[in-house]
């Protein structure tokens, strides 16, 4: 092997990493600094892997969690099919295509022949381009596919009674009183707690209360928000959320498990959100102006105690 075609070979492996690092690349935006950091983090009991249902506040889908310590395949929660991009069982036709294909032509590159060494006009450089483009496109396929394989169904899997949980959806004056057609009934004082909890995570979140985050929230969502403030003392930053103002919500499903109650609801804030240095005060993320998120939270109770946050999913 020349030094030439050397050359050619580590030039091609390296736009194969690229052209499958950039879908999803593409797919990651920044974080935001407020609590919960931007990810989909928690636990929704047995519907932890199943997406709750869209509202007025939330039309979209909520995101599946980055972050949660539910395992797939619990009894009692619908666990997503498979075990990875290529080694699903089941994954059918593309994902055999996709794995055989992408396997075939890596292994061609790396030994020096083309994605398909046979055909003598993709060893030029149109070849290389045509090949690099075939892989983007062949992953893009398969990443599509994966993920409807891995989120529709849990999507599906809402409960159709719940689906209709805000037809009295009120806009700019806080929750809407959601419907009494869902499993459990949510009446006005629990949005009252809703909305607290809102006020009081972000105001213990800013003031670094941990102890204050225990009464709260779940102590699984307290492990994330500790690891995050911990994030932010290690680069000798703090974040803090003023003017917060709660702009729409609504229920967008409840139910029983045993004696424990869930709650998922919409909530469409208005905030500041500002990251200062810890020594300075100098600006580092953020400004003064108000921003908007749009999240799901999910808040547990066992039975006759209060409410606490148990998940944030992203919109």
């Amino acid at each position: 092997m020349t030094f030439t075609q050397r050359a050619r070979g580590a030039f091609q492996a390296i736009a194969v990493v690229l052209s499958l690092a950039l879908p999803l690349i593409s797919a990651i935006s920044p974080a935001d600094a407020r609590v919960g950091g931007g990810f989909s983090s928690g636990s929704r009991g047995s519907r932890t892997f199943s997406a709750p249902p869209s509202t007025s506040t939330a039309p979209g889908s909520a995101s599946p969690f980055n972050r949660t310590i539910t395992q797939p395949g619990s009894p009692g929660v619908g666990a997503p099919a498979g075990g990875g991009f290529f080694n699903s069982p089941g994954r059918g036709m593309l994902g055999g295509l996709a794995a055989g294909f992408l396997g075939a032509g890596l292994l061609g590159m790396l030994f020096g022949g083309g994605m398909f060494s046979g055909i003598g006009g993709l060893s030029s450089i149109f070849g290389l381009i045509l090949q690099i483009g075939l892989i983007v496109i062949v992953i893009r396929m398969a990443m599509s596919w994966w993920q409807r394989r891995h989120a529709n169904p849990a999507y599906a899997g809402a409960s159709p009674a719940s689906a209709g949980a805000q037809s009295s959806f009120r806009s700019g004056t806080g929750f809407g009183l959601g419907s009494t057609s869902a499993p459990l009934e949510i009446v006005p004082a629990d949005y009252e707690a809703f909305e607290r909890l809102l006020g009081d995570i972000q105001a213990a979140w800013s003031d670094e209360d941990v102890a204050r985050l225990h009464t709260l929230a779940t102590p699984e969502m307290v492990s994330y928000f500790t690891a995050d403030l911990q994030q932010n003392r290690a680069r000798n930053v703090i974040n803090k959320v003023s003017n917060l103002k709660l702009l729409q919500g609504d229920l967008a499903e409840a139910w029983r498990e045993g004696d424990t109650d869930y709650a998922s609801v919409a909530m469409r804030y208005a905030l500041v959100d500002k990251t200062t240095d810890r020594t300075t005060g100098r600006l580092v993320e953020g400004s003064d102006a108000p921003t908007e998120a749009t999240e799901v939270w999910t808040f547990v109770r066992p039975r006759g105690a209060n409410w606490e946050l148990s998940a944030i999913q992203q919109t």
